[in-house]
C-alpha cells in the first residue's frame, strides 16, 4: 500500500462573482492558483448569467453569507493570501471588509490583500453604484497590499483618464493616496502605446513593466488571472514586487495563449502552464 503523503500547498482565497461561461471570476482564478501549485479557496459574492457575449444577469450573495465563507475558511484551513474580484454592492464590500479584519487579512494581519476593483465592464461601462465605488476607496484600498484597476476603473476611481505615461503616473499617484501598499495600473487599455506597460507604485518608486501587445480580442477574464497570480505568488512567500513581475510574466503567456470561444471574447488561457501530454 503507497502510504506517501503530499506536501501542503500554499493556500489562496478568491473572494469574487462566478462566470457561467468559465472565462473569468471564480473559474479564472481557481485556474490560476492551480497551474501555480496553489490551493485555491472561495468565497461567491455573486452569481452571473454570462457567456462570451455578456452578462445577462446577477444575483448578489447576502452579506452575511459571503462573511461566513471567508471566516469558514481562515479558521479551519487559514489563508496565504487573498484576493478579491467582483464584489457587487456596498453592503458586500463592507462585509468583506470587516470579515478580512477578523481573518487578519490585509492591514489587519500579515496575510496579503489584492483588491481587483472590478468597476467596468470590457467595454468600459460602469458595473458598480457610486456607493460601491466609494467603499471600495474608503474600506478595501486602505486595506489592501496592492489594487490592481484597469484605465477604465482608474478613470471611475480617481476621475483621471489615462491617455499617456504621464497620466498613468498621476493616476498611480492619486491611487496610492487612498491607502494601499502598492498601487499596480495596467496599461493594457492604453492603445497608443505599442507595448503594454503596467505601472507599480509603492509611494516612492515607480517600477514599469513593459510586455508585448498581442493582436487579438480573447482577454476575457485577464484582470481576474493578474490578480490571481499576484495572490499566487505572494502565498508562496514572495516580495510585492517580485510577485508583480511574476504575474506579468504569466499574463504575457495567458494573453498570447489565449483562445477563441463562443460568439463573442474569448478567455486567456491559464492552461499554458500544464503539460500538454496526454490523459
Amino acid at each position: 500500500m503507497d502510504k506517501t503523503i503530499g506536501l501542503t500547498p500554499p493556500t489562496a482565497l478568491t473572494i469574487a462573482g462566478t462566470d457561467s461561461g468559465g472565462g473569468a471570476g471564480i473559474a479564472a482564478d481557481l485556474r490560476t492558483f492551480a497551474t501555480c501549485g496553489v490551493h485555491g479557496m472561495l468565497a461567491v459574492c455573486a452569481v452571473t448569467v454570462q457567456n462570451t457575449v455578456g452578462v445577462t444577469d446577477f444575483h448578489p450573495i447576502p452579506p452575511e453569507t459571503v462573511a461566513a465563507q471567508i471566516a469558514a475558511v481562515a479558521g479551519d484551513i487559514g489563508v496565504g493570501a487573498a484576493k478579491t474580484g467582483m464584489l457587487a454592492s456596498r453592503e458586500i464590500i463592507e462585509a468583506v471588509a470587516h470579515a478580512c479584519d477578523r481573518a487578519e487579512i490585509g492591514a489587519a494581519g500579515k496575510t496579503p490583500l489584492v483588491i481587483d476593483p472590478v468597476a467596468a465592464s470590457m467595454h468600459g461601462d460602469q458595473l458598480l453604484a457610486d456607493a460601491a465605488l466609494d467603499a471600495f476607496r474608503t474600506l478595501l484600498f486602505p486595506r489592501a497590499t496592492v489594487v490592481t484597476p484597469n484605465l477604465d476603473e482608474v478613470r471611475l476611481l480617481v476621475q483621471v483618464n489615462v491617455q499617456d505615461r504621464a497620466a498613468q503616473y498621476e493616476a498611480a499617484r492619486a491611487l496610492h493616496a487612498l491607502g494601499p501598499k502598492y498601487v499596480l495600473v495596467k496599461g493594457g487599455h492604453m492603445k497608443t502605446d505599442e507595448d503594454c506597460v503596467d505601472l507599480l507604485y509603492d509611494g516612492s518608486t515607480f517600477v514599469e513593466l513593459p510586455g508585448p501587445r498581442f493582436d487579438t480580442g480573447n482577454t476575457h477574464g485577464g484582470g481576474d488571472t493578474m490578480a490571481a497570480a499576484i495572490a499566487s505568488a505572494l502565498a508562496c512567500g514572495r516580495s510585492v514586487p517580485d510577485a508583480v513581475a511574476f504575474a506579468k510574466r504569466y499574463i504575457v503567456r495567458a494573453v498570447q495563449h489565449s483562445y477563441p470561444l463562443g460568439a463573442g471574447h474569448g478567455p486567456v488561457s491559464q492552461l499554458w502552464r500544464v503539460s500538454d501530454q496526454p490523459v
